[in-house]
């Protein structure tokens, strides 16, 4: 029988042996494990504060979507008009109250979450005028502990729309059509849509007879009713009772474009006195009839350029009239007692200004198109026909009757609060196909237009 020997403390240097091995084993998993969870905890804050950066774009955006400003503003008074109203919009909305100086607006830190330490701040800059005098650049700095995280985009000037001229008729008293009226479109059906404000009115759409609106109706007073009098009345293209169904009520707020007949003024060179012979057959070029004239043309005229009216005038054309410009009433928009007047009780016969004969006075009018008449503060009556009127037709009070109809390229704005009337047998056919621009005279506004594709992060 073989006896075997045996090392004593064998089987603990293997203990030992294994247990250091899983003691590094363990502290290395513990050393991971922890830069792990630091790693983590870094990507969770830095998450965190792109989160704090984006919520601070969408407010700030929220902020510069409330910023309009009139088109006529300066370039250098600009970036003040913008900071004073973007001050204005963020303190109303949120109680925040930024800073600006000639040169930047600063948006202080905006606690988003205390307990995360998450929170926003902003710059905003117009850029340099060498390189982009219509740019603002918005940087949003999100917080969150530690960790900073910078977003880039930038907002450029642009001018809005007026969605007045969205419509064929648009009006901020109410409507009534009598006799045989037909509103309707020369391409399609929704360029004889109409917009009805008729605050202090509750009828705010009357039609008696056999008027047609071949659109449909948008009134923004929610508790605006419609009365439709008459077998073929009609709105849509659809007599009572399927007609209600194109009336809207509660419509979105439009905008009516701000007059200017001022910007006309330097064109009218020719005066129109007590002492101007206005009896006669006659041509007139740039005139301006001086308050109180009150003049009536009695015979056939012809109109060329600017005539600026003011105000107190009545101002009666009898004959007929050719007319290759734009009138221009400077009258008050907020006047709707219709002191001053122009009425066309003849036929009118338009054309564009494009189309003014290229001599020295009409110079620079060429290119002041879509617009026929611009008289705020002054009633505009039609009792004539007319073949075409080259743009829009705007005051406070217009009167449509008899035999008075044709086509409209553009729109017909009523300021007045007051009814507009159209009666008798006349045909309103609007025409507002390729009218982009904003008609001469009116002012546009200057908005901010995000702009997606300068969105970057830089590191700053």
């Amino acid at each position: 029988m073989t006896c075997r020997k045996y090392r004593k403390g064998a089987a603990l240097l293997l203990s030992m042996i294994v247990l250091a091995v899983l003691s590094a084993w363990a502290a290395s998993i513990y050393s991971m494990s922890g830069a792990n969870l630091q790693l983590a905890e870094n990507q969770r804050k830095a998450d965190h504060a792109r989160a704090s950066a984006e919520s601070g774009l969408e407010i700030i955006r929220y902020w510069l979507s409330c910023i309009a400003i009139a088109g006529d503003t300066p370039p250098n008074q600009r970036f003040p008009l913008i900071a004073s109203n973007f001050e204005s919009a963020a303190y109303n909305t949120c109680g925040i109250m930024p800073s600006h100086d000639s040169s930047s607006m600063t948006v202080p830190d905006i606690t988003l979450n205390s307990a995360m330490g998450q929170n926003f701040c902003a710059q905003i800059i117009p850029l340099p005028t060498s390189t982009d005098p219509n740019t603002l650049q918005v940087d949003v700095i999100g917080v969150c502990g530690s960790v900073m995280k910078t977003l880039r985009v930038n907002y450029n000037f642009g001018t809005r729309r007026h969605l007045a001229f969205d419509y064929g008729v648009a009006t901020k008293g109410p409507l009534n059509l009598a006799g045989n009226i037909l509103l309707e479109g020369a391409n399609v059906s929704v360029e004889s849509d109409v917009y009805i404000v008729s605050e202090n009115e509750l009828l705010a759409l009357s039609i008696i007879g056999n008027s047609q609106i071949a659109g449909d109706v948008h009134i923004a007073n929610p508790l605006g009713t419609v009365d439709l009098q008459g077998g073929q009345a009609s709105i849509g293209g659809e007599t009572v009772p399927e007609a209600y169904d194109h009336v809207f009520t509660g419509a979105p707020p439009t905008e009516f474009p701000v007059p200017n007949p001022g910007y006309f003024e330097s064109y009218a060179t020719n005066i129109v006195d007590s002492s101007t012979d206005t009896t006669s057959d006659a041509t007139f070029e740039n005139i301006r009839i001086v308050a109180g004239t009150n003049p009536a043309f009695t015979g056939n005229v012809t109109l060329n350029g600017v005539v600026f009216i003011e105000v107190p005038n009545v101002v009666t054309f009898a004959g007929d009239v050719t007319m290759t410009g734009i009138i221009a009433g400077d009258g008050n928009v907020e006047d709707d007692s219709a002191t001053n007047q122009i009425d066309f009780q003849g036929n009118v016969y338009s054309s564009s200004v494009s189309e003014l004969p290229a001599e020295e006075q009409f110079a620079g009018l060429h290119d002041e198109t879509g617009t026929f008449a611009l008289a705020p503060g002054f009633h505009l009556s039609f009792g004539g026909n007319f073949g075409i009127l080259n743009g829009v037709i705007a005051g406070n009070g217009i009167e449509l009757s008899g035999n008075a109809g044709g086509t409209v390229n553009g729109s017909v704005i009523n300021y007045a609060d007051t009814a507009m009337s159209l009666s008798g047998n006349n045909n309103l056919c609007f025409n507002r196909s390729g009218t982009t621009e904003i008609p001469a005279g009116f002012i546009p506004e200057i908005v901010l237009n995000y702009e997606p594709t300068s969105y970057a992060e830089p590191a700053l």
